[in-house]
């Protein structure tokens, strides 16, 4: 399983255990309620939708990674497709940072 992988799950099972929120408004909520220990946003998100959460993370000093598609955040949790997560547990945002990788459209070649 590679590291990608592990992070895709982690995400899951954060997901399972009731400790990740989706959707726009639940996850601005989160934020601004204190909630939020880290939030995940897809690649391919719009471009307002990352302006306005990037904005809300960084006045609330949450921080916001950026990485993997749309579908591949969707697959972790069972669902077609889902943009934005926040975690909420300091635990389960800790294992998804330590093995959080910055996935591009491009992949590196040696």
């Amino acid at each position: 399983m590679t590291k990608s992988d592990k992070t895709l799950s982690r995400l899951g099972l954060a997901m399972r255990a009731g400790k990740l929120v989706s959707g726009d408004e639940t996850v601005l909520k989160s934020i601004r309620a204190g909630e939020a220990k880290l939030v995940v946003i897809a690649r391919d998100a719009s471009d307002n939708t990352r302006k306005k959460v990037a904005d809300k993370c960084a006045s609330y000093g949450v921080e916001l990674l950026t990485g993997y598609s749309r579908y591949d955040l969707g697959g972790a949790v069972g669902k077609p497709e889902r943009v934005l997560f926040a975690v909420t547990d300091q635990g389960f945002a800790n294992l998804v940072r330590e093995g959080f990788v910055q996935h591009s459209e491009v992949e590196n070649i040696e």
